[in-house]
Order: C-alpha cells, then structure tokens, then sequence
C-alpha cells in the first residue's frame, strides 16, 4: 500500500485529505498537535482498513520530524508527503504594523522552516519509492496582498519558492504547491472571528483537485485548486492552471 505522511491532520483539510487517501487504500501517518483530537481522527480513519500512525506533536520539533518518518518507514516507506500544518502568526490577524516580530517568527517557523525540515527527513525515502511527491499547501494571501494577511502571505511565499527550487533540484520527485482557495476552517476563523464563513466550501469539496493531482501527476509545479476542479480534461503542466 502507499504511505502518506500528512501534517495537521486531525481536522480540516488534513483530515479530510486523509479519509479520501484512506478511501484509496492509503496508509496514514496522521500528524497534530492535540493529541485527543488527532487520535480519534486516527481510530476513524483506521477503521476503513488502512494502518494509520497518529503521532501527535509540534512540526517545529526535529525530534518529532523524525517520528513522523520514522512511522513512515515502520509502514513500509513514504509516497506523499503532505505539509499541511500552519501558523497565522496572530489570532485574529492584524496590520504589519501591530504584527509582533515573535509572531511573525511563529509563522515562518511551522509554515517554512519545519516544512523544509520535514522534507529533508523524508527525502530519503521519498527519492526511493519511484512515485514520491510533496504538497506543500499554500494559499492565495501568497500571490495577493490583503490587508492583516501579510505575515501568513510571506510565509506562504517563501514556502511557495521553496517548494519550486525543490522541484529543481530533486527532479525524480513530484513538488506541488497547491492554493486551496476558501475554505470554511478552524484556521479561517482564527484569522477573521468576525467573519461569516458560513458560506465558504467545506475543506471536503477541495480535496478532489488534490485527487486529480495524484490521479494525473503533472509536472512539479504551483496549482490552484479551483482551476484543477474546473480546468481542463486533462493536465499538461503548471502552465495549463491557474499558476503563479
């Protein structure tokens, strides 16, 4: 079976993303922080007959990196690497000019550093399974510029360029960047409590492209999640989306 490594995954996009994985057949290594939350999202996904490894725990840590790849290899490898987890930087969001230096290191630190840690663990044993592929998730605060989203933007920035010269350097492997869109989430109404999300998609209803994705494995790129549920029949490359 495939193994997927997925970070943030006990609700949201990550737990959605690993119930249609494990619909597949997927084998999980689910990771979060809160270990109540990320366990019952484990026991469920277990019960559609896949093994799942939920090690709950702080992307920021080397050591528990080095768990998650480590229950990787326990499984039998590593395929998909998912860098899903994210730091706002500040609950809600705020104007550059109140966003705290420690804040905007917060968010830096889980949305670009762990990420690129995280990778360089799994490297290895992406690189050996024939089919590996990192989603880093990004966001359209990345390539626009909205008020009191600038921190999380630059941080999704450097990740989204991170992710690029990965896929340079390590052409045997898949690098997606993929901007989900809106999304009705915990992490949203973090961001804006005042905000009415109730009519934002469910993270369920963006997992599809990420599907198609894998489905279709076009060339290591930036895609838009909305353009890859709305685009064409089939991929030919990044430059058939909506990449930036």
């Amino acid at each position: 079976m495939p193994v997927a490594i997925i970070t943030g995954a006990s609700k949201g996009l990550g737990r959605a993303l690993g119930a249609a994985l494990a619909g597949r057949g997927w084998d999980l290594v689910l990771d979060a922080r809160t270990a109540a939350a990320l366990d019952a999202s484990g026991r469920d996904l277990a019960g559609r007959g896949v093994r799942v490894e939920a090690v709950a725990g702080d992307v920021t840590q080397a050591g528990h990196r080095a768990d998650l790849v480590a229950a990787a290899h326990k499984l039998g490898g590593l395929d998909l690497l998912v860098n899903n987890a994210s730091a706002l930087g500040a609950e809600p969001l705020v104007r550059l000019e109140e966003l705290t230096l420690d804040g905007l290191r917060q968010a830096l630190e889980t949305n670009v550093v762990a990420a690129l840690g995280l990778i360089q663990e799994a490297l290895p044993l992406l690189r050996a399974s024939g089919a590996g592929t990192v989603v880093d998730v990004s966001s359209d605060a990345a390539v626009e510029a909205y008020e009191t989203w600038g921190g999380y933007g630059a941080s999704k920035a450097a990740l989204d360029h991170l992710s690029a010269v990965l896929a340079a350097e390590e052409p045997g492997i898949r690098v997606w960047a993929v901007d989900p869109g809106d999304m009705r989430t915990d992490l949203y109404e973090a961001a804006v409590p005042d905000d009415d999300a109730s009519g934002r998609p469910a993270p369920e209803t963006v997992v599809p492209a990420f599907l198609r994705l894998l489905d279709e494995r076009p060339a290591s790129g930036r895609y838009s999640a909305p353009s890859l549920l709305d685009g064409p029949a089939s991929l030919d490359g990044p430059s058939s989306l909506d990449v930036r």
